[in-house]
């Protein structure tokens, strides 16, 4: 039985969260306060001291605020009276919520009201023993279905490409009249794409980042309170927060900028347990063209591809030498790496192998930083040229009438295709020997006659609607393609710079007599497309005349 007092000092404690499907109508902060008030009038040993509300916070844990200050006021002995308006109020943890009602608040002397489950802690009998944990099951209980319902809301909303976060992605805003739709931020998207530019162009995290703060670009957490978002984030280090290598990075690497929704990339054990686990990314929910993209696709995985390189800056601040990361020894595999050396008085730069540097059992491969560059730039422009001609044949091509423009075998599949129309031609010449060898009767030679016939005619069905189908490919391929264009835009290129080898390199590799072997971007398409031109029946310089 716990002792009465003749006064007591006590909290009003009130808590709504839309998680735990509270109705804003009935359990808002305010009813819940003034149905307490209503109860207090009636009860003169009651004085309310101090009121406390957690709003927006589940009753699944106790690691709320409002709950925290108050327990701290009863520890100072400035509280020693809790009122709640009914036991879900209080929290919906059944082990929780009993232990605190059942043995701290006893032992602490704290009385504890439950207005709408008429529960006083200094009025108990034997019954409540069964009846409060009871209560206690069921808020529980009631608590672990509605967080299956919201799991599987919120899935449903991910695999529809729904924004569900709190604050959209920096370089976006949600959507005013559709808070789960993504619309572009006009001025935090130039930002975006200024960052991954100049990635491209050479700059590191760590110079973009302070570039920004020198222009006085705000951060994306300061970016967010200046439009009146009340955000918190664990990445504030300073009272201000500023860009660092980090936001930088988050950017660069985050795949939402291309118009695909990522989600779904973490979770929690259950209802109960906070603690964020990271999913596998086979589990994550993608969804393309959920949203405007800011950054285009082949910009997104080019720069994904940098990042991965290993390359640092030189002493010149903010400066990577335009072939860091691509030079790559073609003995040992290791990097090459910039040295600088003195001839004549004359300050000049080498690459060298990285493995030879180190004392491993391979040679220099040096090669003049000078000679490379030149070399480099002459293989990108000739590489373009023929890229060029391929676009230009495929453009006078299609503007012939349709008689020159009959394309010949130059597929796999349609030469598979003519190999079997030969060979059934074949057999089906020997049937009438079969026949009069008696090794088939009549009824067999007109079954068999009538089989290849068939399939005679279905293969060089496929073989004209293929060599249809291949011809508009290839135009296509050559002339509309995405990576003729990344080409053809450094056509007129004198000099070379750190966006171009990005654009168009894979990597280079340098032998020790000097020879390169420049490794271009998009091989694949263009060896499909070459093959295709030479299969032509009108070469380039035929369609130019």
């Amino acid at each position: 039985m716990f002792a009465s007092k003749e006064y007591y000092k006590a909290c009003i404690y009130t808590r709504l969260s839309k998680d735990d499907g509270d109705k804003p109508e009935s359990d808002s902060i305010g009813n819940q306060k003034a149905l307490i008030r209503e109860f207090v009038k009636n009860h003169p040993e009651i004085q309310v001291v101090s009121e406390k509300a957690d709003d927006g916070y589940s009753g699944v844990n106790f690691e709320r605020p409002g709950f925290k200050e108050m327990m701290e006021e009863i520890r100072a002995g400035q509280v020693d009276c809790v009122i709640v308006k009914d036991l879900s109020r209080f929290g919906r943890n059944y082990i929780e919520a009993g232990n605190y009602i059942e043995r701290v608040f006893p032992f602490i002397g704290v009385r504890f009201i439950a207005i709408n489950d008429s529960y006083d802690s200094t009025d108990r009998n034997q019954s409540d023993s069964l009846i409060i944990p009871f209560k206690n099951l069921i808020n529980d209980a009631y608590c672990k279905d509605i967080s299956v319902k919201i799991r599987t809301q919120l899935e449903i909303k991910r695999k529809k490409g729904e924004f569900i976060g709190a604050f959209a992605v920096y370089g976006y805003l949600k959507d005013p009249e559709d808070h789960n739709k993504l619309v572009v931020d006009t001025f935090a998207s130039e930002v975006v794409k200024a960052i991954f530019r100049w990635k491209l162009e050479g700059m590191s995290q760590g110079d973009i980042a302070e570039r920004l703060n020198a222009q006085g670009v705000l951060c994306p957490m300061e970016y967010k309170l200046s439009l009146g978002m009340k955000v918190q984030t664990n990445f504030r280090m300073n009272r201000k927060a500023a860009w660092s290598w980090s936001s930088v990075s988050r950017i660069l690497t985050n795949e939402i900028y291309t118009g695909v929704m990522v989600q779904g990339k973490v979770s929690t054990p259950n209802y109960k347990v906070k603690k964020f686990m990271r999913k596998d990314e086979a589990e994550w929910i993608r969804v393309e063209q959920s949203h405007e993209a800011i950054i285009d696709e082949d910009t997104f995985r080019v720069t994904q591809e940098l990042l991965k390189k290993d390359v640092r800056r030189g002493p010149e601040k903010g400066k990577v030498y335009p072939l860091s990361g691509y030079l790559v020894c073609a003995d040992c595999g290791q990097s090459m790496i910039r040295k600088s050396a003195v001839s004549g008085g004359k300050k000049y730069y080498y690459y060298v192998c990285s493995g030879h540097k180190a004392g491993k059992n391979c040679k220099p491969h040096s090669i003049r930083e000078e000679d490379l560059f030149g070399a480099v730039l002459a293989a990108i422009r000739g590489h373009i040229k023929i890229i060029a001609d391929m676009k230009r044949t495929m453009d006078t091509l299609r503007s012939l009438p349709e008689g020159q423009r009959n394309t010949v075998n130059y597929d796999m599949q349609i030469v598979k295709l003519k190999e079997e129309i030969e060979r059934s031609q074949g057999f089906k010449m020997k049937l009438y020997d079969n026949l009069q060898d008696g090794l088939i009767d009549q009824e067999e030679y007109f079954l068999f006659k009538k089989n290849y016939s068939e399939r005679i005619a279905d293969a060089e069905r496929a073989v004209q609607r293929l060599e249809q189908e291949r011809e508009d490919a290839v135009s296509r391929n050559v002339s509309e393609q995405a990576w003729t264009k990344v080409f053809l835009k450094n056509k007129n290129l004198t000099e070379l710079d750190r966006k171009a080898v990005v654009d168009l390199i894979e990597e280079i590799i340098v032998y020790e007599d000097k020879k390169i072997d420049v490794r271009f971007r998009y091989m694949a398409d263009f060896d499909r497309a070459m093959h295709a031109v030479h299969m032509l029946p009108v070469k380039p310089r035929e369609a130019a005349v």
